[in-house]
């Protein structure tokens, strides 16, 4: 029963999106195959145990009392992860992680920058949008209107940060991209979403935390806009 509650959350998570609160979009074949191959273990094993009950007494599996060998009763508590998964489910990582982690923008990317996608306005990631900003300096975001979407998280001097969190493996090597904000910024709660339209501007400051680079965007408009399923990048 422990191997199928395990087995069978993983692969409710697996099968909708729920996953992609916790790894990387590429992750999902290998949780399907785990959780299925909990739920095939765990059949095996009941197949072994209704085998072990049709045993007459007395046999190598028989503690002298009529009845086979079990289990300890702590074992039971292996099924709190998979309930938890279940009937609790954690939020993904958002403004908590960016205010007490340090920001992404840490490695210096000495490359040349290729010019920025067709369209008005050209749709970056948090991270391109760093990069481009702090390490060539805006030459490739000059002259152009920028969309960014990430949510609301708050600075260390209490203005509000457009963040997003950046995933090598897993939430638990989750790192904040963070992009200050400047013009018509989102008066919104921390963890809103919102879609951000405006300009690149020669302005960074440190992230007290790691003393990393944080550029900033100039906010022409904005609209709130739901949480993505896919939250990290």
């Amino acid at each position: 029963m422990v191997l199928v509650f395990l087995g069978g959350a993983i692969l409710v998570a697996s099968v909708t999106d729920l996953y992609l609160r916790y790894v990387k979009q590429g992750l999902r074949p290998f949780l399907i195959a785990a959780g299925a191959l909990l739920v095939i273990t765990a059949v095996m094993a009941l197949v072994q145990e209704l085998r072990a009950l049709n045993r007459p007494e007395g046999g190598p599996d028989d503690d002298g009392h009529g009845h086979g060998q079990s289990g300890p009763v702590v074992g039971w508590l292996l099924l709190l992860p998979a309930l938890a998964l279940v009937f609790v489910v954690p939020p993904a990582l958002g403004a908590d992680t960016a205010s007490r982690a340090g920001s992404a923008l840490t490695d210096d990317r000495d490359v040349a920058y290729p010019p920025l996608p067709p369209g008005d306005p050209a749709e970056l990631t948090l991270l391109d949008y760093g990069y481009r900003a702090v390490y060539d300096h805006g030459r490739t975001l000059q002259d152009r209107r920028i969309q960014l979407t990430g949510f609301i998280a708050p600075g260390s001097d209490g203005e509000r940060m457009l963040a997003r969190i950046m995933l090598s493996c897993c939430a638990a090597d989750g790192v904040p991209v963070k992009i200050g904000l400047r013009g018509n910024v989102p008066r919104m709660p921390a963890d809103t979403w919102v879609q951000a339209t405006g300009r690149w501007i020669p302005h960074t400051a440190k992230d007290p935390v790691n003393d990393a680079d944080v550029p900033y965007f100039q906010v022409e408009d904005w609209q709130q806009i739901p949480a993505p399923a896919e939250p990290y990048e």
